[in-house]
């Protein structure tokens, strides 16, 4: 296999050579001169944006198309997968996004679409468990001392929230339920912003992905308390779960995926999806995305939409549990 350039906007994570695989286009899709477009609704930089980067590329090697992947940002995401939404359905416009496309309808008016309804899910292509890092300035050193100490006064705690609709601002509305603590929770755009405060001492606890978090969880400045997994994680080994910590049925992993325009052929899916599985499963991409704590999807269309549609219900149910009003 041939060495192509490193993949760009891929300044949070790092760089990887990508491999050509030689596979010949059965179909008139894509046609010659027509270009693949995927569209990630966030800015570059981040895991959306370089699993987004490297579907493209891994489109256009595989299927001897151009592509390009464009950062459509704004809204909240709306924007980007709104664009996708009403782009036509001929496989040419894909969607790279995560969690948060799941459930923005339920937290955000702007967004006025069904993801169940209005969008193709064609492909998983990874997973990220969540942790809970905690300000080095507090003094609690554990899980349980953090429960304690909030249950007695929560005043001086409060949750950053790095994006509305994410699955860190799941996570948080689920371990307060499950907590019984009282604790204000503060909107931020992006992880990178909410960090900052937090080794400011703004800010005092923070649910996201791992791999965005534990890189600066240093124990000084940021302390990482727990992850949200059924066993302690291969990718963090000596990081307790919520679950031995006393904080039962505590799961949680933000995901990435690409969908299509509703009504975009199934045999174009079909061949995306093939795409993605090889991506995903190829030996060197597997050994890239676990040393940055986030771990290969490559699975069939029917266990993507599977596992979308019981994404949707679980996220839909547990802000119903607390009435939560669109914001």
């Amino acid at each position: 296999m041939r060495k192509r350039d490193l993949l760009k906007g891929m300044a949070g994570l790092g760089g990887l050579a990508i491999s050509g695989i030689s596979v010949q286009a059965q179909s008139a899709w894509p046609r010659g001169g027509k270009t693949l477009k995927v569209i990630v609704p966030w800015p570059p930089g981040a895991a959306n944006d370089a699993l987004g980067r490297l579907v493209a590329q891994r489109l256009a090697d595989v299927l001897g198309a151009t592509s390009i992947t464009e950062n459509r940002v704004g809204g909240a995401g709306t924007i980007g997968t709104n664009a996708v939404i009403q782009s036509e359905p001929d496989g040419y416009t894909l969607l790279a996004s995560a969690f948060n496309t799941a459930v923005m309808p339920k937290v955000l008016k702007a967004a006025t679409f069904d993801p169940l309804v209005d969008l193709e899910a064609v492909a998983r292509t990874a997973v990220a468990p969540l942790c809970l890092v905690m300000t080095g300035a507090r003094p609690e050193k554990t899980l349980g001392e953090l429960i304690a100490s909030a249950k007695k006064d929560p005043k001086p705690f409060n949750f950053a929230i790095s994006s509305l609709g994410s699955a860190g601002h799941l996570a948080t509305v689920e371990f307060l339920r499950k907590t019984g603590l009282d604790i204000q929770m503060v909107p931020y755009k992006g992880t990178a912003p909410a960090l900052q405060d937090m080794m400011g001492g703004n800010v005092q606890l923070l649910i996201d992905p791992s791999f965005a978090l534990l890189k600066a969880a240093d124990g000084v400045k940021v302390r990482a308390l727990a992850i949200a997994t059924k066993e302690r994680s291969a990718l963090a080994p000596d990081l307790p779960t919520f679950e031995e910590q006393g904080v039962k049925d505590f799961y949680f992993n933000s995901w990435y995926m690409i969908w299509a325009p509703k009504g975009t052929p199934r045999d174009i899916q079909e061949k995306i999806n093939k795409v993605v599985q090889d991506t995903m499963k190829d030996p060197e991409q597997v050994k890239f995305w676990r040393g940055r704590l986030l771990e290969p999807v490559s699975e069939g269309i029917a266990e993507t939409r599977a596992f979308m549609k019981s994404e949707v219900e679980r996220s839909h149910a547990l802000l119903a549990a607390i009435n939560y009003q669109p914001e």
